[in-house]
């Protein structure tokens, strides 16, 4: 791209929806589901989370402000900078308090644990919302939080927006070259997942599902060892149903 007229001003928003189930046989496993989400996905560990993505796209973390929520779930809101693109506004040096102005950008997760299913299909929803502007993007963080959580299916929406200027006073709607959100993610990722685009690149708006192709069946219940098969396999045979009809866009 060329160079531009001052301060970037393109506004890019990323949703990152992730899925993933696990099954109870009993009140109890129910129960021990929802503390184990608990406690590995409180909001302790959620803004640690943030944090590494506000790293992984090279911003300065300004603020972060944290909650669990009674009986259940998180929230965590970080607001952050992209101090090293905003340091020179045209051509002057930017001030820290025109620098927080300018980089309006944020990351905001909320968590959704459910045990409440009938047939035992607990399901765990964090949905990650980031926005930046400036010269980061958040599509270089996707690898990171598909690390950081186990994903069953995932949506991921990408949206740019508002416009930049270059030096001859063109409007530019567009910093990047991009096909799909895939491009973004590593091959030895990609192999896990079905995949299904939803794009409009003329409205610069990106969608793409992620299905994971192979479910490992032990790992969605608490003690495997005791699950008859018949019953392990129509239990896994309702997971993947919950995954599929994600996948389709259908409801039940």
């Amino acid at each position: 791209m060329s160079e531009l007229m001052g301060f970037n001003n393109l506004t890019k928003a990323l949703s990152f929806n992730l899925y993933d189930f696990a099954v109870a046989l009993n009140d109890d496993e129910r129960n021990s589901y929802i503390r184990y989400i608990d406690e590995r996905y409180s909001a302790k560990q959620i803004e640690a989370i943030l944090i590494r993505i506000a790293e992984k796209i090279d911003a300065t973390v300004l603020n972060v402000s944290s909650k669990n929520f009674d009986p259940y779930g998180a929230s965590v809101v970080l607001l952050m900078a992209d101090e090293k693109g905003a340091m020179e506004v045209h051509g002057q040096a930017a001030s820290s308090t025109v620098n927080i102005h300018l980089d309006k950008s944020h990351i905001c997760a909320h968590t959704y644990p459910d045990s409440l299913d009938p047939n035992g299909i607990c399901s765990f929803r964090v949905d990650i919302d980031i926005a930046t502007c400036g010269s980061i993007s958040p599509l270089y963080a996707l690898d990171f939080m598909f690390h950081s959580f186990e994903s069953d299916f995932v949506v991921v929406d990408y949206v740019v927006r508002g416009f930049t200027r270059n030096k001859s006073g063109k409007k530019i709607y567009m910093d990047h070259q991009m096909e799909s959100v895939t491009d973004f993610v590593s091959p030895k990722l990609l192999k896990l997942y079905e995949t299904s685009d939803d794009n409009n690149p003329a409205g610069l708006t990106y969608q793409t599902k992620f299905s994971r192709k192979d479910l490992d069946d032990p790992n969605y219940f608490k003690s495997p060892q005791l699950v008859d098969s018949a019953t392990m396999s129509e239990k896994m045979r309702l997971i993947r149903s919950e995954i599929d009809s994600l996948f389709a866009g259908t409801t039940e």
